[in-house]
């Protein structure tokens, strides 16, 4: 089994997932690239390799139980441990002109894919890989979110909260209430985890729209993973500090 730091990064093939993962394996963690796409998993882990990172790939679908259990079983018998979970993995579901999510037009199958993907998929990780955290002397969770999951920003007429997403926006909001009550069942064990927010970012998400790189985008993951014993838990920030619920 390795004593090195490792961290798992859902997600992690593309955009800010795999930038993530660069960040990560440059701070010397062993990286594991979560991803459910066979190809498209090891052309990431080998582009990671090329820059130095020791990654590896883990198949990965966040929305099945049997995938989820074979990864953490993969884990188990490679590494031993996880030092750090980085829950990146999302969709926005199904959008019309200009991101816009109706919601008095909504599709329920869209939600539902939604909520399966970006609340459910996070639980559904963060409590298989419990048993590989729990053998790290500093576990770290990190759930990527977004600040139109904020309610107090959704509700300030003044804010610039984009469009009307009305299945992406409140599965970020359901994930951040989710990040809270772990955080208080967490209360008092070292581990700590956060919900962040990595802005409007350039990727295929978001049809390389975006102010921001990918790389920018990882830039407050991997602090929040690599978050020093006794620093905050249950926060939700951006990289200019913390951010309305």
């Amino acid at each position: 089994m390795s004593e090195k730091r490792t961290a798992l990064v859902t997600g992690a093939n593309k955009g800010i997932g795999y930038e993530i993962a660069a960040g990560l394996g440059a701070l010397g963690y062993r990286v594991g690239v979560g991803a459910r796409d066979g190809a498209r998993r090891e052309a990431a882990v080998v582009g990671l390799r090329a820059a130095g990172a020791d990654a590896f790939g883990v198949p990965l679908d966040v929305t099945s139980d049997r995938s989820v259990a074979e990864a953490a079983e993969l884990l188990a018998r490679s590494v031993g441990h996880l030092d750090a979970l980085v829950n990146n993995a999302g969709i926005s579901g199904v959008t019309g002109p200009g991101w816009v999510q109706d919601p008095t037009a909504l599709d329920l199958d869209v939600v539902r894919a939604v909520v399966e993907t970006n609340v459910i998929g996070v639980i559904r990780v963060t409590n298989a890989m419990l048993p590989l955290l729990r053998r790290s002397g500093a576990p770290r969770i990190v759930n990527v979110s977004s600040s139109v999951g904020s309610l107090a920003l959704q509700a300030d007429p003044e804010a610039e909260v984009g469009p009307i997403m009305a299945a992406y926006a409140p599965s970020k909001s359901y994930l951040n209430a989710v990040t809270l009550q772990y955080a208080r069942h967490f209360a008092g064990t070292g581990i700590l985890i956060n919900a962040t927010s990595p802005g409007l970012v350039a990727t295929d998400f978001t049809g390389f729209q975006g102010p921001r790189t990918p790389s920018q985008g990882a830039a407050t993951p991997i602090r929040l993973a690599t978050l020093p014993d006794g620093a905050p838990t249950g926060t939700f920030v951006d990289d200019d500090g913390p951010l309305p619920w």
